[in-house]
């Protein structure tokens, strides 16, 4: 692609490095930013330099925050006896949006994954473990909100193992056949959770 400017093309080449951006669309960002008033781009790029380095996370959950201890951790009205464990900052964000969970998060950054050379230790895996069994704790649930694959179920195996001799009620996210789907189209693992995890059918 011939570009007018070098500093166009400059600007592309950085923009296309954000995933889901290809050079066209690359492009258009550029010349609209070139569009706009110059105190637009001043303060899109004092809020990117900001972002990278005054960006900290929260000592006790890990999530993104602003300070020391984020928003949530720092809710009195929130539910301090109960955390749901996310592999990450994304997951936290997709279940506050639901507005149907009120405890607190410990995200993880990822999960156990030998072939990717990942372990217990490349994780946020023993300050989980520490915030049960600390003497101070009023935890008395675990949710384990991780993703339905052999990574995911390893690390919770190993956050339950850890957890076996604590009094601390350890649960998942339920794990079923999607509301609008067709049983024929369903993989073979959904299913057989489905069936396993069978509860009374109720007349609405």
């Amino acid at each position: 692609m011939e570009y007018p400017s070098k500093l166009i093309e400059d600007a592309v080449n950085e923009i296309a490095k954000l995933p889901g951006i290809g050079k066209k669309t690359a492009l258009r960002l550029a010349l609209h930013m070139l569009r706009e008033e110059e105190d637009f781009t001043k303060s899109l790029s004092e809020a990117m330099v900001n972002l990278r380095t005054k960006t900290q996370y929260c000592k006790s959950c890990h999530n993104i925050s602003d300070s020391e201890i984020c928003g949530i951790c720092a809710n009195e009205r929130r539910d301090h006896s109960i955390i749901c464990v996310v592999e990450t900052v994304t997951d936290l964000i997709a279940i506050e949006n639901t507005s149907q969970y009120r405890g607190l998060y410990h995200v993880l950054g990822g999960v156990i994954s030998p072939i990717e050379g990942i372990g217990p230790g490349d994780l946020h895996l023993q300050s989980v473990i520490n915030r049960v069994i600390s003497p101070e704790s009023e935890v008395k649930e675990i949710i384990l909100a991780l993703s339905s694959t052999m990574e995911g179920d390893t690390t919770a195996f190993f956050i339950t193992k850890k957890l076996k001799d604590h009094p601390v009620k350890i649960t998942s996210l339920a794990r079923g056949v999607p509301i609008g789907s067709e049983l024929e189209y369903t993989d073979e693992i959904t299913l057989g959770r489905s069936i396993l995890g069978r509860k009374a059918y109720e007349q609405s």
